[in-house]
């Protein structure tokens, strides 16, 4: 009988040393896609739930500010090199002049003080075509890796914004369980330290390792975030499904 005792006992400690939290699945690489320039919708090429490859254009914006941009630089280069063209001309007549002394030195250099100065004038206008053009790749809009469209907020015709999130993209490859711990049992975890991991859906339990400890309590819950990393075992596993992780 005292055997029995002591082994119920055992089990009850045993149990009680085993903390079980409820999270979910998240993704530690989720981002904001948006454009760089301002301009209409013209393409949307993904919908919310699909997933996509790294380089694929997820939408289009028209052209019209880099295309009056790209005017507005062709001009000045057009300019300038009209400028320089009339310079030249009349540096080299005022070097045959000087040659018969009717005109100084002094005029010859100043001509030649302004062809040098056009002419970095026109290189530099030169850089600044090349970088309007440029520009035009910034038009289609691509998704920087591979991953799954968990949002979607435009739609052809609408004005796309520069820092206004188009697209919302989660890096399915690098994926962590969240969960949030008492602050009376933050000492029961710290980095590196292996958790059990189940995700019910999908029949998933494996070993977990706690990679982050946000130092950030929740004032009205006090509780703290903290993420595991785990192996999805080759499972289709998404941002948001539902997870255990059990800590001894």
């Amino acid at each position: 009988m005292k055997k029995l005792l002591l082994l119920l006992a055992l089990g009850v400690s045993l149990m009680a040393e085993t903390l079980t939290l409820s999270g979910s699945v998240i993704s530690d690489n989720q981002k904001m896609i948006t454009s760089r320039f301002m301009g209409f919708v013209t393409q949307v090429n993904a919908d919310e739930g699909e997933k996509v490859k790294r380089g694929q254009i997820l939408y289009s914006i028209d052209s019209r500010e880099i295309d009056s941009a790209k005017r507005q630089a062709e001009l000045s280069l057009q300019m300038y090199e009209n400028q320089y063209t009339n310079v030249k001309l009349n540096l080299e007549r005022y070097k045959r002049l000087l040659k018969k002394d009717m005109v100084s030195k002094y005029e010859v250099e100043n001509l030649q003080l302004a062809a040098k100065n056009l002419q970095d004038m026109i290189n530099i206008a030169k850089a600044r075509v090349q970088e309007v053009q440029n520009q035009y790749k910034y038009l289609h809009v691509k998704a920087p890796n591979d991953g799954v469209v968990v949002a979607k907020n435009i739609k052809v015709g609408e004005m796309a914004m520069p820092g206004m999130p188009a697209f919302v993209l989660s890096d399915l490859s690098d994926l962590k369980i969240s969960v949030e711990i008492a602050e009376d049992n933050l000492g029961l975890i710290h980095h590196g330290k292996k958790v059990i991991v189940k995700i019910p859906s999908l029949g998933i339990k494996t070993i977990g390792k706690v990679t982050a400890i946000i130092p950030n309590s929740n004032p009205m819950t006090h509780t703290f975030k903290i993420k595991i990393s785990f192996k999805t075992m080759n499972k289709s596993v998404y941002p948001g499904m539902y997870a255990t992780v059990s800590i001894n």
